[in-house]
């Protein structure tokens, strides 16, 4: 089981305070950390650390944030041969603020910006050898659009997180396996005239729709509308709790497991990720999902 991911690749330059500030209000902080994140890092990392083998393709810059994150994703157990790394550009950064269980980002695509469909020409062949790609929305749309073809083409399986949320043209949601929006994200991408219920009925198993402290809803192919609950949390930070269950699900996935399964695993990893500070050094390893849900289990 061979999974790439095809996406960003940032340093998280994370704040935390009491609470997040409104418009035009200036709070004193707690502490600032400098994070290794993006979401194709992210999801990468989360797979890595269930036992996945994983390569990550994108670009970083020739500078101390790109070294930091090449290291990172090394040291987690993520492929890094063919990251390119670009003079005069710099490395992708998300600035963060943490407060009340919640947050915002904001973030700067950097050398992200430059994953363009040259650089997808270099990697194409090197792509045709994995069992599954992964994507996501922190890259050019175009470049996005040009793997889900490509894929397409060659018959391997895509799961594409749309996040940050854009729209995303009926001819891709046909070519993916599986689409994995929140429900803001799937507003923009179907509209707002049909109920969650109605759009998971449309794509049943395609379309997986997270819901934050509600859970995650798809319709089996039975018709029937499952929705798998989240797993009550200490909550220390949420950052990365997305990118972490949709690693997740794709490691489950690609290793043939039922969609209630992987869905179930998936939410609990996500879970734990969120009892700890920091996008990827909170996300779990499949020992401590197993054992967490084998305590839900009881």
């Amino acid at each position: 089981m061979k999974l790439a991911v095809v996406g960003s690749i940032n340093m998280d330059m994370t704040v935390t305070a009491e609470r997040i500030p409104q418009k035009g209000e200036t709070l004193k902080g707690d502490r600032i950390s400098y994070i290794p994140g993006g979401k194709g890092a992210n999801q990468a990392v989360a797979m890595a650390k269930l036992g996945a083998e994983v390569e990550m393709f994108g670009c970083v810059g020739d500078d101390s944030n790109g070294k930091a994150m090449l290291d990172n994703l090394r040291k987690s157990g993520v492929k890094t041969d063919h990251i390119r790394v670009l003079k005069e550009v710099p490395t992708g950064i998300a600035m963060i603020t943490v407060g009340d269980n919640d947050n915002t980002i904001v973030v700067v695509a950097g050398a992200n910006g430059e994953v363009d469909k040259d650089y997808v020409d270099s990697i194409k062949e090197e792509l045709k050898t994995y069992d599954m790609v992964v994507l996501q929305h922190e890259i050019p749309l175009e470049t996005v659009h040009y793997v889900v073809e490509l894929c397409a083409a060659e018959n391997i399986p895509v799961v594409l997180n749309p996040a940050p949320a854009a729209e995303v043209p009926m001819e891709i949601i046909e070519k993916v396996s599986y689409l994995t929006p929140n429900e803001h994200e799937a507003v923009l991408i179907f509209g707002e005239g049909s109920s969650t219920e109605e759009l998971l009925k449309q794509y049943p198993e395609k379309l997986v729709i997270t819901q934050g402290s509600r859970g995650v809803s798809t319709c089996l192919k039975s018709g029937e509308v499952l929705t798998v609950p989240a797993r009550k949390a200490n909550v220390a930070d949420t950052t990365g709790a997305g990118d972490t269950l949709n690693g997740a699900f794709s490691v489950q996935i690609a290793k043939g497991e039922e969609m209630k399964d992987a869905l179930t695993y998936a939410n609990v990893a996500a879970s734990l990720s969120t009892e700890k500070f920091g996008a990827q050094s909170g996300m779990p390893t499949a020992e401590e999902v197993e054992e967490a849900i084998r305590r839900l289990k009881g």
